[in-house]
């Protein structure tokens, strides 16, 4: 019999020639066997390489944020700001910082559609000479709760039924409904905002508040805003539900090709600052907490003041290694800014790490894309896939020592202190003494008729799935909001207007 021609390409002398992972040439990529129709054999060590890292090649989805695309480019300063704070990558105008970006959708996985609407994440690396700065944000500057206890109920919601293993609108809406802080994020989310035509024509946003530390030691809040120099476009319905049936991938897609094509997306990078005192005012003039993740600050009374540009002009040669392996964390923070008593952003510089630490690994940030540009000098060992190369010029694994050279830490580097006066340590409501109204109803009268009906008929087309009480709840907070929003769902949902505005007034917003 004879044998078919060989797969395997001959090499003429000017490929490479292919190894296995430990770099021994390979002759045939074929399996070993005892004879042509014979049992493979043990021995055959290519083979089992392929075989074993085949069934390791992924590492699991992220909880939210699965779906991502990404690429790197430069910050550069375009306003000095050194007043406010002493990070070293923004001291000088003209100052250039290397970033790699990621963005997002948040609830659906990996196999999820671009144009799906949901909440877009925008997530930067700044590789700074000082360390990696994390800006961890979404393309809204409000989120769904202010209680980090709540956050993982709420993803559960966002999930599948666990019986069904469908989404299910009722375990959805029925949180929302109990929840009225989050009026503010649904209605950004079902309005025209919802479905960005691509990742190039958003906003991104830090969303929660910072704080600024400049030379003298002096604190100041801020909010980041990353404003999109390609304009804000987003799909109508109609549209995005087309363009997924078309094209699943069209963000990653439209972001990789504009940046092939030489067509280099910018953001301009700003910041609002708010004093102590001003945060006082603040809360004490309107009732809204400063650090609240559900509330905006003003612009009229907290200007945006421009920091930067932020540019993306290279796309990565490898997603896997270098946008699904990439790892923001809010917990990378810099000299010059730090925290503040957002309480959302506090369960956020401890779960975001450890979510990375136990998808990638524990040394996650010795791979390249999450590597810092500068020394790293810590006594942290060992553990899964360590590299060791910061270890070379250092004898002790421990600290404090006595020992030549080793690093120490210097006060220099110290924050100033926190006056939290008589702060008593309770589990407090979160839901106590909030106005989660008036901001979402300032939101709703600011669009204009037609965007008012869209956003309406959006809401009653999947609010229309639930449970008749939870809709019912539901509409409380849209009539406490505003009365035209309240009345605009009811009627699209074929509720008597009578009976709702009854239960309006009648019945609480939480059952």
């Amino acid at each position: 019999m004879t044998q078919k021609p060989s797969s395997d390409r001959p090499n003429s002398g000017k490929c490479p020639v292919m190894t296995t992972a430990d770099g021994a040439p390979i002759g045939r990529q074929q399996s070993l066997t005892a004879g042509p129709r014979g049992p493979l054999l043990m021995q055959d060590v290519q083979l089992l390489e392929q075989m074993q890292h085949f069934n390791r090649e992924r590492v699991p989805e992220r909880v939210v944020h699965a779906k991502g695309s990404g690429a790197y480019g430069t910050f550069t300063v375009t306003n000095d700001i050194s007043k406010h704070t002493k990070a070293a990558f923004l001291n000088k105008v003209g100052k250039q910082t290397e970033v790699v970006a990621r963005f997002s959708t948040v609830a659906g996985e990996r196999g999820a559609a671009d144009a799906e609407r949901d909440v877009r994440g925008f997530a930067l690396k700044f590789y700074t000479e000082e360390g990696n700065w994390d800006m961890v944000g979404n393309n809204t500057p409000v989120f769904f709760v202010r209680d980090p206890y709540k956050f993982q109920q709420f993803i559960h919601t966002q999930k599948r039924d666990p019986k069904t293993n469908l989404r299910d609108m009722d375990m959805q809406w029925d949180f929302w409904s109990l929840c009225p802080e989050s009026l503010h994020q649904v209605t950004i989310l079902f309005s025209d905002r919802g479905r960005p035509v691509g990742y190039r024509h958003m906003h991104g946003f830090g969303s929660h508040t910072y704080s600024f530390i400049n030379d003298a030691g002096e604190r100041v809040w801020c909010k980041f805003h990353f404003k999109s120099n390609q304009g804000c476009e987003n799909l109508m319905d109609e549209a995005g539900d087309k363009l997924i049936g078309e094209d699943r991938e069209s963000s990653q897609r439209d972001l990789f090709d504009a940046i092939e094509r030489g067509e280099f997306p910018s953001w301009t990078m700003k910041v609002q600052v708010m004093t102590q005192d001003q945060a006082e005012k603040f809360e004490k003039d309107t009732g809204w907490n400063p650090f609240d993740l559900t509330k905006v600050w003003p612009h009229a009374d907290f200007p945006l003041i421009e920091v930067g540009k932020l540019e993306l002009n290279r796309n990565p040669d490898n997603y896997h290694a270098e946008i699904e392996q990439a790892s923001f964390s809010p917990s990378a923070l810099v000299n010059g800014i730090g925290p503040s008593p957002d309480k959302m952003l506090q369960a956020r510089l401890m779960s975001y790490a450890d979510a990375h630490r136990y998808r990638v690994g524990v040394n996650y940030q010795q791979l390249p894309v999450n590597k810092p540009r500068c020394p790293v000098m810590t006594y942290q060992r060992d553990g899964f896939m360590a590299t060791a190369e910061q270890y070379k010029d250092m004898t002790a694994n421990y600290y404090p020592n006595s020992r030549e050279g080793q690093p120490a830490p210097d006060e220099r580097y110290l924050d100033p202190a926190w006056d939290l006066g008589k702060a008593i340590v309770d589990r407090y409501d979160s839901e106590v003494d909030h106005d989660d109204y008036t901001q979402p109803g300032n939101l709703y009268r600011l669009f204009d008729d037609a965007q008012r009906d869209r956003l309406t008929t959006r809401i009653a087309g999947v609010l229309g799935q639930a449970r008749e009480e939870v809709q019912m709840r539901q509409l409380c907070h849209f009539f406490r909001a505003d009365e035209d929003y309240g009345k605009r769902v009811a009627t699209k949902l074929n509720m008597n207007l009578d009976d709702v505005l009854a239960g309006v007034n009648g019945e609480p917003a939480r059952v």
